[in-house]
């Protein structure tokens, strides 16, 4: 497993749209360890390959990075309701069927330090592949829709600044271009002011 470089928007690899994959192989099954290794070095809950500059239907969500559910049951008992029941790798996703509306409050580890609302989904069913290429699917709502729907945005070469008016995403591009972000030796991205 590796870190990957995580790109920030707006980097012209997050607009590529991602390719589907086959086969499933060795090489994709070490890009999803990479991903979620990236995720939660990084702190985040849900990353794409395209956020690591890799054109595949990939990505991954872990709705408890740190194993709360493990020692608060109510934290359990929320991430059930959800449709979560742990880590989760997506090849070839894709939402067959969706219903109601949310606002969420979001952010993106391609965007670091923005959250905005954004108006998704509150319940949908998404369909992929998993690691041995059996077909699953997975009906979801809350965060996990959210953070599905997030996702495959990616995949799709778009980020969630594209749902914002064009004044926010002037202003959070101007504030992306203030920040010189590097990759650091472990792969995570550090931002330091010009």
């Amino acid at each position: 497993m590796a870190v990957r470089k995580i790109r920030i928007w707006p980097d012209p690899a997050l607009k590529e749209v991602a390719a589907p994959v086959h086969p499933i192989d060795d090489e994709v099954r070490r890009l999803v360890s990479d991903l979620f290794e990236t995720m939660y070095q990084a702190n985040g809950v849900g990353l794409a390959a395209t956020q690591v500059a890799v054109t595949q239907r990939v990505l991954v969500i872990d709705l408890d990075p740190h194993g709360q559910a493990k020692n608060d049951a109510e934290v359990a008992a929320d991430l059930k309701a959800m449709g979560f029941a742990g880590p989760t790798a997506f090849i070839n996703p894709e939402i067959v069927e969706s219903e109601g509306e949310i606002l969420w409050e979001e952010g993106c580890l391609s965007v670091p330090g923005v959250t905005e609302q954004v108006r998704r989904h509150e319940r949908v069913v998404v369909r992929a592949l998993d690691m041995q290429g059996q077909p699953f699917e997975l009906n979801v709502n809350g965060l996990f829709a959210v953070a599905v729907q997030h996702e495959i945005d990616h995949l799709d070469g778009k980020v969630f600044v594209e749902y914002l008016s064009k004044l926010k995403r002037d202003v959070i591009k101007r504030k992306m271009e203030r920040l010189k972000v590097e990759a650091i030796d472990d792969g995570v991205a550090a931002a330091a002011i010009l």
